[in-house]
Formats: C-alpha cells, sequence, structure tokens
C-alpha cells in the first residue's frame, strides 16, 4: 500500500478503496457520464517502449496522404519555410519563453517581438502593430471590437467574400453585445459596392472587407475608404501576407485596421494550426488595439531597451475599458513569422508572390481549357481562383483525394447556388508537373 505505483487490482482492494471515498461500487463514480457516453471496451494493446511506440505512430503518420499534392487555399497555404525558422525558433531562450513581464530579464523576447512589430509594420504600410493575435479568424473579430470602441457605434457591415470562417468567428464575439451585424452578399465574387450603399451610414462603425478575398479575387479598396470615412467609420482589411509581395498595402489603399493570418509566413500547415493573427492601425488608434505592444527605451546608462509599454488588460486600468488580454498567445509562431520574413527580405517575398501569381495564372489557363469549366472572372486574381463545374464539387474533390490530389475548396457549403464552384490554390511550391497532374486528372473525373 506503501508503493508508489500501487494500483488495486483484487476485487477486496477495490472495495477498500470504494469504501474509503463513500462510493457503493465502481458503477457509481462513473453514473454521472450519461451511458452514450462511456467507452464499452478500451481495448488497448500491451505496453510497448519508447522506441517501438514512436515506431508504430510513424508508420500511422505514413498512412496520411502518402505524396499528397495540395491546390487547398482558403487561409491556410502551404509555402516554402526556410530552414532557419525551424533552426531559429527552436532554440531554446525561444522555445520555452513566457509572457516578458519583467523586461530586466525578458530583453531577448521583448527585442524579438518589437521586431516582429516593426515587420508587420512595413508589411501592412500602417503605423502600428501589437505584439500579434491568437489567428486571422479572431484578428478580425478583435478589429471590428477595435472600431466599436472608437466610434462608439453599434453596427459592423462585413462583405460577404470574407471568409466564412473569419464571419462565423466575428458573429461568436459579438453575440452576446448590442450589436448588429450586417453582410453585403457578394457579387461575381466582389463587394457588391451599390448594396452596401444602402446599408452604409452613420450608424456603421466598421466595413470589414478582404484582399484577396475567399473567391480569390483583388480588388483595390481605395475608393472605398474614402467612401467609408466619409460618414465616420472605419475600414477594416483582412490581407493575405505574402500577396503584399506584389499588391497595394492596406496603408496605400487608405485602411485604418489591417488583419490577417500569419501561417504562411513560416508556419507549417500543421493540420489547421497553431498559427499566430497579426493587426496593424493608425497611430491614432493604439489605446484600443487588443493585447500588448513592446517599445524601445533607454535605461539611466543610456543604453538601447525594450519594455511592455502598453498592455490595456484589466489589471492595469479599469475594467470597462481593458481590451482583450492576449499575452502568451502565439508569440513563438509570430517569431517564425519575423524569422521568416528577414530570412525571405523585401526582394525575395516579391519574388515569392510573383512565382505564386505566374504559376496560378498558368493552372487558371489550363483548367479553363477543360470542356465544361468556367473561370471567375470578374477580377484580377493571386494565387487563388474559383473554377465552375458541371458537376458538384464536393464529389470531385472527394473522388480526386483518393489519386492523392487536393483539389481545392468547394464553396457549395457556404454560398447558396455554389455547389458547383470549386476554388483552386497554387502556391509556389507546386510545379508545372504537378498542375498538369491536376488538370489531367480534373478532365477524366468530369468525363467519368
Amino acid at each position: 500500500m506503501n508503493d508508489s505505483h500501487y494500483c488495486p487490482n483484487t476485487p477486496a482492494e477495490i472495495g477498500e478503496m470504494l469504501a474509503v471515498i463513500g462510493a457503493a461500487s465502481v458503477e457509481e463514480l462513473f453514473a454521472p457520464i450519461p451511458a452514450e457516453l462511456r467507452a464499452k471496451a478500451f481495448n488497448l494493446p500491451a505496453g510497448m517502449s519508447e522506441f517501438e511506440t514512436f515506431s508504430a505512430m510513424q508508420a500511422i503518420a505514413a498512412e496520411n496522404s502518402p505524396g499528397m499534392v495540395n491546390f487547398i487555399g482558403g487561409g491556410f497555404y502551404d509555402h516554402v519555410i526556410p530552414a532557419a525558422v525551424d533552426h531559429l525558433s527552436g532554440r531554446a531562450e525561444f522555445y520555452t519563453a513566457y509572457t516578458p513581464y519583467q523586461p530586466e530579464c525578458s530583453q531577448g523576447t521583448l527585442q524579438a517581438l518589437f521586431e516582429y512589430q516593426t515587420a508587420i509594420c512595413r508589411l501592412t504600410g500602417l503605423d502600428v502593430s501589437n505584439a500579434s493575435l491568437y489567428d486571422g479568424a479572431t484578428a478580425c473579430a478583435e478589429a471590428a471590437m477595435m472600431a466599436l470602441r472608437v466610434t462608439g457605434r453599434r453596427r459592423i457591415v462585413v462583405d460577404g467574400c470574407v471568409s466564412p470562417f473569419s464571419r462565423q468567428v466575428l458573429k461568436t464575439y459579438l453575440y452576446n453585445l448590442d450589436v448588429e451585424v450586417v453582410e453585403v452578399a457578394p457579387l461575381d465574387g466582389l463587394l457588391n459596392r451599390v448594396e452596401l450603399a444602402t446599408v452604409l451610414d452613420d450608424s456603421v462603425a466598421a466595413v470589414l472587407v478582404q484582399n484577396p478575398n475567399f473567391f480569390g479575387c483583388v480588388d483595390d479598396f481605395t475608393p472605398l475608404a474614402e467612401q467609408v470615412h466619409a460618414v465616420g467609420a472605419l475600414l477594416v482589411a483582412s490581407v493575405y501576407p505574402i500577396s503584399l509581395g506584389l499588391l497595394k498595402t492596406p496603408g496605400e489603399m487608405g485602411v485604418d485596421i489591417a488583419v490577417g493570418d500569419g501561417q504562411s509566413l513560416g508556419n507549417p500547415l500543421s493540420f489547421g494550426g497553431p498559427s499566430f493573427g497579426f493587426i496593424a492601425a493608425k497611430k491614432a488608434y493604439i489605446r484600443n488595439m487588443p493585447g500588448r505592444i513592446i517599445g524601445e527605451t533607454v535605461d539611466k546608462q543610456g543604453r538601447r531597451g525594450y519594455v511592455l509599454t502598453l498592455q490595456a488588460r484589466e489589471q492595469h486600468i479599469k475594467r470597462h475599458k481593458a481590451t482583450s488580454n492576449i499575452c502568451s498567445n502565439q508569440g513563438l509562431c509570430a517569431l517564425r513569422g519575423l524569422i521568416f520574413l528577414s530570412a525571405v527580405g523585401r526582394e525575395g517575398l516579391v519574388e515569392m508572390a510573383r512565382l505564386n501569381r505566374d504559376k496560378a495564372e498558368y493552372a487558371k489557363a489550363q483548367l479553363a481549357a477543360i470542356p465544361g469549366v468556367t473561370v471567375l472572372q470578374s477580377a484580377p486574381t493571386f494565387n487563388e481562383f474559383t473554377i465552375f463545374l458541371p458537376k458538384p464539387a464536393d464529389a470531385l474533390v472527394a473522388g480526386l483525394l483518393k489519386e492523392g490530389i487536393a483539389v481545392g475548396v468547394p464553396l457549395g457549403e457556404y454560398y447558396d447556388g455554389s455547389a458547383n464552384a470549386l476554388v483552386v490554390t497554387v502556391t509556389e511550391k507546386r510545379t508545372k508537373k504537378e498542375i498538369d497532374q491536376l488538370v489531367k486528372a480534373l478532365e477524366v473525373a468530369l468525363c467519368s
């Protein structure tokens, strides 16, 4: 009974344990759990050594879509990750770091986050950035919350071309608040500016758009920014960071708050996470930003140092004025984003964006040549585009998965009347051979 590894096995021992805790039977212990939720039998295999367990897990992992060619996007993308990202982000001083409350022993982490903020500001063309958010979807919601605080208004207008995942998260964030979310249905894969004009008035806190949008279409929101500002509202844009190697930055378009998902900046797909979200804004809105902002200062000897400059959490200010307390969050993922941008550099990002655009244009032309396939041509695209098929897209996607090709994202689940629509994504990793393989497989599938 004194053995630290003691486990009761005999009925007498089990009865003795039950008596101590005041239970009449083992069944009584599990009574609060509904019968349909209880495991009938665990069927656990015999114990294995560490080496045997690792080998078994490798064998199972190898069965997951061997040789899968990925043309899926919709927010998470299969991009090249320089080896330096894994090497540097895996160093113990970064890999195990926690919230840098004490600057005297957190200078490395603070400087890395300060440099991250600088990189995001340069990437978006805006004045200030915080030290990262959870992901792109929650970043959209946080930007909406910022706009509500800045304007004091209670309506958010959202373009229906914004990712449906981000729109769902936004509605969840605002569900219990006295806030109205108005969605403007897409028109040919673009923001319906005519319908927007009917709902845009002085009760609107912000208009939320995305570039490129969920259909892959690229838009210039410069005129929209002027229209939104004319009624005293803010323009929030969700952007794909790799596309900013070619496209106008949010700052150049007059956007007030820019957000996005940083997964494409040096973070692997990893079955959907983890990732990080970024947010940048005009300096006037800095005190309404969530999370924390790292600043540069000097000590008594005049030496450069870094500190938590701004952190509007309820421990520090009046509760009703507090913003979301996002602390350690995805700091390591954000660090990977910084290392990625530093390794790739300005010219490298431009070249990477060009490869994405050029390869996608090749794929678009080849797919458009398939009988029965049409490509959405309402606007230019970056590395994603929408095609319309003569058959339901979800069935074709399921069929091609069996052949090792993840062909894209069917739109039927997210937009009414779009069962035959499919969004295809082509990154710099996709080769001409793989694109040709996709085209041939899709052509065969449509003929069967």
